[in-house]
């Protein structure tokens, strides 16, 4: 996984923006309305974002359509899971505690 992946998520404006194309792709200006961001912010987030991987942008004539790439977030994805086993004896080994707790 890459850390520019969890490095550009780690700006508030840009996980906002990040949230927002969720949704669905979006220009810069629906972008910049939606967040109430100006143009040149929020072109500099999609910049840092596109450079990150994490969005991909589509020319449609003079506008920039924005959306999420997959990859980095299924990359994401497959590293938090390699976290699970880890979680999992943690909460089990609470769960047994509590049990006992519980008894006496």
């Amino acid at each position: 996984m890459k850390t520019a992946f969890l490095s550009a998520l780690a700006e508030p404006n840009r996980l906002r923006i990040v949230e927002l194309l969720r949704e669905r792709p979006r220009s810069v200006n629906e972008i910049t309305f939606d967040l109430g961001l100006s143009q040149p912010q929020a072109s500099k987030h999609l910049k840092y974002l596109a450079d990150a991987g994490v969005v991909l942008r589509r020319p449609i004539a003079q506008r920039r359509i924005y959306m999420l790439n997959p990859e980095p977030f299924r990359q994401f994805d497959e590293w938090l899971a390699s976290f699970e086993h880890y979680w999992n004896a943690k909460l089990d080994n609470l769960d047994e505690y509590l049990k006992k707790v519980k008894k006496g």
